[in-house]
């Protein structure tokens, strides 16, 4: 097919390199392959249903059991063609003895061909059956008559037009289990990803409510330990509040016995300076009552010195 010259870069070295690079990682290139082959195979079929509705509208309508003979007819021809052409290949490569068997077993089908022929001609007028009638080739959608003669079957099913529909039709079944392949692995690499995922975060799940539950009870046993300790702080406190109380009352006790002995101390301490201060008070009184005596001796004394003095100087 005239398609124009190829835009992609043919180049037997970089085929290399991807075939090595291929089998570290997959590219998955296959599936543009794919895409591309089959946009060539989608145009061919559309090619061909075209031509089997311009071949209905335009050749006579015959009965299923003359389009049956005709199939057969049909049939038979396409196998000479492929077998001639398989014949041509094998010579052209040097193996003749299997060329040769190939060109028996196309005598055994023109035979077959020839009984095929003359059933499909008894079964129809003499007139329909000198119109040529045509068929769809279903790989390549090329046009092929019934009375082709064995050098036109040959060309055809050995041209480059049909063999390269084959070789297209082969890689694509092959990208196609290729793909559907690697799409299932990728598939299941996913769900394998998927499925560790999902264990690993149940994992971490358990490890999380363990760490939960580690905390908590972390925080239980601080809570235990502040209450603990707050407990003991009470009673640290209560039993010094006890213990301040009964200093407290130990001291009062101290202290009011200390003021009932102050008191009992003061009271003979008083009544011993009482009785101190009447003996001090009739010790006053004696001496004043003997410095009175004296004075008053005294005085007698003094006066009467007095007189003699006076009277001694009279």
């Amino acid at each position: 097919m005239d398609l124009g010259e190829c835009t992609k870069i043919h180049d037997l070295a970089l085929r290399a390199d991807y075939e090595i690079a291929s089998k570290e990682r997959d590219l998955f290139f296959e599936l543009d392959a794919m895409d591309h082959l089959e946009s060539f195979i989608a145009e061919c079929d559309r090619r061909t249903e075209l031509a089997k509705k311009r071949l209905a509208e335009t050749q006579e309508e015959i009965s299923a059991e003359v389009a049956a003979k005709a199939e057969k007819v049909h049939e038979l021809n396409e196998d000479i063609g492929k077998l001639l052409a398989k014949a041509e290949q094998l010579g052209a490569e040097g193996n003749v003895d299997e060329s040769q068997k190939i060109l028996m077993e196309v005598e055994k089908v023109r035979a077959k061909k020839k009984e095929a022929e003359e059933e499909y001609r008894n079964s129809m007028p003499a007139s329909s059956f000198q119109q040529q009638k045509l068929r769809v080739c279903e790989v390549c959608s090329a046009y092929l008559g019934l009375h082709d003669n064995d050098r036109r079957l040959a060309d055809h099913f050995g041209g480059k037009l049909h063999l390269g529909f084959i070789q297209i039709r082969e890689k694509l079944d092959q990208l196609r289990k290729t793909v559907a392949e690697k799409q299932e692995k990728r598939n299941q690499d996913r769900l394998r990803r998927r499925e560790e995922r999902e264990r690993e975060e149940r994992i971490g799940q358990r490890s999380g409510s363990r760490n939960r539950d580690r905390r908590r009870s972390r925080s239980r046993e601080r809570r235990r330990r502040r209450s603990r300790s707050a407990s003991r702080e009470k009673r640290k406190s209560r039993s010094k509040s006890r213990e301040r109380e009964r200093h407290r009352r130990h001291r009062s006790r101290s202290r009011s016995h200390s003021r009932g002995h102050r008191r009992g101390s003061r009271d003979r301490s008083s009544k011993h300076k009482s009785s101190r201060e009447k003996s001090r008070e009739r010790e006053k009184k004696e001496k004043s009552s003997s410095e009175r005596r004296h004075e008053s001796t005294n005085g007698k004394s003094r006066s009467k010195r007095s007189e003699e003095r006076e009277a001694g100087e009279i």
